[in-house]
């Protein structure tokens, strides 16, 4: 399969976030996704679930001769590993690892919805994807990275840190 193009979000808040966004990194190229950019990292509020810790957000660029389904499975995987448990939606996580685009793709299974459904709706997601791919077309809504990102509703912090992945 020829490699495809894919934007990954990753989020922790809990425990180490930045050594848990470094760990997730690092399991990504054994798994058969080749990171090609990063964004910054974002300290961000949370969102839906408010009774909790803010975030540590970053969005990566990458490479993969995965399908859409075995790639999310290998990010299912990664997330496994390093013990991250998802009792409560939208709530507390010691990685989150979520598959924005796939290529140019629109895949709508039961198991996966690619482009993300709601990575329009989210600052954390946008100002990150904006960093590394302003001119990068939403299949499904065609528009740019940095065109969803100066008309989102969500007025949630997001702030760049200094810290270097």
């Amino acid at each position: 399969m020829k490699p495809q193009l894919v934007y990954l979000s990753l989020g922790s808040n809990i425990g180490d976030r930045l050594a848990n966004l470094r760990a997730a990194i690092d399991a990504l190229g054994p798994a058969g996704i080749h990171v090609k950019t990063m964004s910054s990292v974002y300290e961000t509020e949370p969102v839906d679930y408010l009774e909790q810790s803010w975030f540590y957000n970053c969005v990566l660029e990458a490479e993969t001769s995965l399908d859409p389904v075995v790639l999310l499975h290998a990010l299912q995987a990664i997330e496994s590993l390093m013990g991250s448990k998802k009792e409560i939606p939208k709530g507390p996580r010691i990685i989150d690892l979520d598959i924005l685009f796939y290529g140019s793709e629109t895949i709508s299974t039961h198991e996966l919805e690619v482009p993300h459904p709601r990575l329009h709706h989210r600052r954390f997601v946008l100002v990150p994807l904006a960093e590394i791919a302003p001119e990068f077309c939403h299949p499904a809504l065609h528009a740019t990275a940095a065109g969803l990102l100066a008309r989102v509703s969500d007025h949630s912090e997001v702030h760049r840190t200094n810290f270097v992945l």
